[in-house]
């Protein structure tokens, strides 16, 4: 599973506004000094109400963060202080509808501090972070408020509910019950504490991590030592250097947020792949102002403790608890089992490049900066693959628009056109406006490809306007990724792992776009989060279908589709380096689990002797294949909103595999498939229990099998 993977949650506090998301009555806006009329103070009037980013200036947002807390709280004040009985239309339905302008201005806010950042975002950030923890506290501990989601959530039976109403209450009860509502004060003190101090850290540690990636990144003064990289590749590592201001002659490899780098898989130079290797694994861990040991080893602490508080033993156990999951164990017997299969099948792969190593009388044993290196020459002998052959059929916008596009139609009947007169937030942001099967608007989809030094690393999907009835909003979602920019007047040429991550990030956007439902709490990617990553990895396997896959795989310069026997050898080596992808994967799960197991009266732990000694316990500690992420860089699990929670890509894997089944068995690629799995899964959202909308679609509990099989760790039984 090498791909990247999205962030879906938003930043901290966008998950405090969680209740507070469509537009009420709002108060008379205020003009500021020089009489502008700041623009989150009203709903946009943009379609979709996208947001007005030709309007926006960074000296907004924390005025409108503000007075959005101070509006926020006086709706909850009259919530709690209504004297007429509770019932779900005088408190949930209020609720639902608070916090108009906090939720505008944090969506825009928390997105564009992580793909478009800045100084001033930064410093609003780090100012606003504890701010908004605590205005989150002063919600979920509101005694009043709870006595009325109490006594509603304790006779939800009898009032008559509609399914997706009465899956609301019990969530609110939950979500309260799990921020501390049943605490007596003087925990809640603590609790409160506790909070303030893990949303400080967690923004520290982002601004670091990224700070410190761009730091990080490896100046070659000799264009002799890129060699293995492409001509485009080259100068686009020129036009880094450039745009960092470097003297001519200077070349910039940027990191990926990732632990290997995709310039690791052509560079001839050893010394230079070991050189770019370390810069990517030291980052947090070598000193300075940028390290991040400090912030993590406190993190892991601190939210053991408040687990304890909860009423739960580690943070795992509290953070899985609402989780399909339910408890760590079973997360870690699900990855435990595959560690063997998965370790056995890396030293098989490792052995076949020492192998080759030796023939070339290379004389080193393969170390982890050489592996995508020689992983590459052992494809291109056993199956005759070079991606140097590959890419140029993979142009970004065919790709795009002949391949996520047209799958999207394919299955769901949707068509797109491009907006060039909607604002955005980066000249290298896209627009399209979507159209459902019967010719209607249905959304808004923007896409931020291109890495850019104030850009976090990864890919992910959010929105910036959720769907739902009870104001009768439209979606306005968007993908970010992180692909290499081409020099100027060259195409954009991705890998094939690229392509991948495009149709996995656009799966998160199908499941916003598609959401039908009553209110904005349970629209869209509102789902436990071993449940919203299906979606994202169901759609991936669209990619290599054999009729979306001709209809996008053309040269970029002459139109020609992929050669037949250049698509066979893709499709054989699917299973290609499985292992290794796998244990990587595995290492940085199973680490997460470590740091979040442990028992709030653990010290804080030295994070260079506690990593390599819980690879070792859970018998994943392979020197050349190292975690996905290591601790220093783990942002899903420090700044992600993925603590305890890395495991959910398998999870998630087990039930999109087991779905794509489905649809084999079923006549493939269909409308009428794509019309169940829209109103069955997609348009649902948070709307009821997970487990229970997969059953009603599949007849059944998910299975084991078809993600073996898709992993190559067992025949496949179902034929393509």
């Amino acid at each position: 599973m090498k791909r990247n993977v999205t962030f879906l949650a938003l930043a901290l506090c966008i998950a405090a506004s969680a209740y507070a998301k469509p537009e009420s009555a709002a108060k008379k806006s205020t003009a500021t000094k020089s009489t502008r009329t700041n623009p989150f103070y009203a709903k946009s009037t943009l379609p979709f109400q996208a947001p007005p980013f030709d309007k926006i200036k960074d000296s907004d947002y924390k005025p409108a963060l503000e007075r959005g807390m101070k509006d926020n709280l006086a709706e909850v004040e009259a919530i709690a202080n209504n004297k007429a009985e509770p019932t779900f239309d005088n408190t949930i339905v209020p609720l639902e509808k608070a916090g108009a302008v906090l939720n505008r201005t944090a969506k825009v806010f928390f997105n564009l501090s992580q793909s478009n950042t800045n100084d001033t975002i930064q410093e609003v950030e780090s100012d606003m972070a504890p701010k908004l923890s605590a205005h989150q506290d002063a919600i979920n501990l509101n005694p009043k408020l709870f006595a009325r989601v109490k006594k509603i959530y304790d006779t939800r039976d009898k009032l008559g509910l509609d399914g997706e109403a009465k899956y609301l209450v019990e969530r609110y009860y939950r979500n309260f019950v799990r921020s501390g509502a049943l605490l007596n004060d003087a925990d809640k003190t603590k609790l409160k504490k506790l909070n303030e101090e893990e949303s400080t850290l967690t923004t520290d540690f982002r601004k670091k991590v990224l700070a410190d990636t761009d730091a990080s990144a490896v100046v070659i003064d000799d264009k002799a030592q890129l060699a293995g990289l492409s001509d485009a590749e080259i100068a686009a590592a020129a036009e880094a250097a450039k745009d960092a201001k470097m003297p001519a002659g200077k070349y910039l490899l940027r990191l990926r947020n990732t632990t290997q780098q995709p310039a690791l898989q052509s560079l001839q130079n050893r010394a230079v792949r070991e050189k770019l290797f370390n810069a990517s694994v030291m980052r947090g861990n070598h000193g300075g102002e940028n390290d991040t040991k400090a912030i993590v080893t406190r993190l892991a602490q601190l939210r053991a403790q408040k687990a304890k508080l909860l009423g739960y033993p580690t943070y795992a156990a509290y953070s899985l608890d609402d989780q399909m999951a339910k408890t760590p164990e079973t997360a870690i017997k699900l990855m435990s089992d595959l560690v063997p299969g998965a370790t056995a099948k890396a030293k098989d792969e490792a052995a076949k490049m020492q192998k080759l190593i030796d023939a070339e009388g290379g004389n080193f044993k393969l170390a982890a900066w050489d592996w995508d290196f020689y992983a590459e020459k052992v494809r291109k002998a056993e199956y005759d693959l070079d991606e140097s052959q590959v890419k140029p059929y993979f142009e970004l916008d065919h790709v795009l628009q002949d391949g996520v596009f047209y799958a999207a139609g394919q299955l769901y009947g949707i068509t797109f056109k491009q907006r060039k007169d909607i604002p955005v937030y980066n000249p290298d942001v896209r627009v399209w406006e979507v159209f459902d099967a019967d010719g209607k608007s249905m959304a808004l989809y923007y896409g931020d490809y291109f890495a850019r030094p104030n850009k976090s690393g990864g890919a992910w999907m959010d929105s910036f306007v959720d769907q739902n009835k009870l104001f009768g909003t439209k979606p306005v979602v968007f993908n970010v990724t992180n692909f290499q920019k081409p020099a100027a007047g060259e195409p954009a040429l991705l890998s094939f792992d690229d392509v991948n991550t495009i149709f996995h990030e656009f799966g998160h956007a199908l499941h916003g776009m598609f959401s039908n439902n009553q209110y904005p709490s349970t629209a869209g990617t509102n789902v436990p989060r071993d449940f919203v990553e299906f979606p994202s990895q169901f759609n991936e396997h669209w990619a290599l279908d054999q009729q979306v896959f001709a209809h996008y795989a053309k040269h970029y310069k002459t139109g020609a589709p992929m050669p037949a026997e250049l698509v066979e050898k893709i499709k054989k080596s699917k299973t290609f380096n499985q292992g290794y992808a796998l244990t990587e994967y595995l290492a940085a799960a199973l680490l997460d689990m470590g740091w979040h197991t442990l028992p709030a009266d653990a010290p804080q732990q030295d994070v260079n002797k506690f990593e390599p000694a819980t690879l070792e316990r859970f018998n994943i500690a392979l020197a050349e294949v190292p975690p996905r992420y290591h601790t220093d860089y783990f942002s899903h699990i420090w700044g992600g909103g993925y603590s305890a929670g890395y495991y959910a890509y398998l999870w998630s894997e087990v039930i999109d595999d087991d779905a794509y089944y489905w649809f084999r068995e079923n006549g493939g690629m269909t409308r009428a498939n794509g019309q169940k799995f829209r109103d069955m899964i997609l348009s649902r959202g948070g709307s009821a229990e997970a487990a229970s909308l997969y059953r009603a679609f599949r007849g059944r509990d998910p299975i084991v099998e078809p993600l073996l099989e898709q992993r190559g760790l067992k025949p496949v039984s179902i034929k393509e």
